[in-house]
């Protein structure tokens, strides 16, 4: 520093302490443009700005990863509750069976008759609405997956095993089989 020159001060308060207005950037005392540090300051908060978007990024991801997941798992547990829920009536259904074979015994000693009768029939409808279906009969091809056989006979003019006489009906809910139905077969 020469003498000439003196004590210099750079006020750099952004604010005029005597106008109180903002100011106007100017130069700082080593000649670099007060906008400088301004740059410095706009890139460490865009450097900021960029990392808080990435971690936004991040977390957006996340969330929708959860919701994913949750969405999966309602449908899981509604899904499951529905088997659940079938498999309880197939258990009820089951339990009933042989009450229905007495039911059907009754009716074909034709002992079916008066309260007795409409308490058979109310049963009969009300497990029909709720999914039993009732199979069997005579002249229905032979199938092993809803048949058993537990008697054969050889009978000329069939082509195919045959059903010729029923023995217990058979009784499936929905795709599920209960009970085969019990039968006799006639083969060539």
């Amino acid at each position: 520093m020469s003498e000439d020159e003196g004590v210099r001060v750079n006020d750099k308060r952004r604010l005029d302490p005597d106008t109180f207005e903002v100011r106007q950037p100017s130069s700082d005392s080593a000649g670099e443009p007060f906008t400088g540090e301004l740059d410095a300051e706009a890139n460490i908060i865009e450097g900021e700005v960029v990392g808080i978007e990435q971690k936004i990024s991040e977390l957006t991801e996340d969330l929708q990863r959860v919701q994913a997941e949750y969405a999966n798992y309602r449908k899981r547990v509604d899904r499951d509750r529905e088997v659940n829920r079938q498999l309880a009536i197939g258990a009820v259904f089951s339990a009933l069976l042989p009450v229905l074979d007495d039911i059907e015994l009754a009716r074909e000693h034709d002992e079916l008759n008066g309260a007795f009768k409409t308490v058979g029939e109310k049963l009969e409808a009300t497990l029909n609405k709720l999914g039993l279906v009732k199979f069997g009969a005579a002249q229905d091809p032979f199938d092993p997956n809803m048949h058993e056989a537990l008697a054969s006979e050889e009978v000329e003019g069939v082509s195919e095993p045959t059903v010729i006489a029923i023995f217990q009906q058979g009784y499936r809910q929905g795709d599920r089989i209960l009970r085969p139905a019990r039968v006799s077969v006639a083969g060539t």
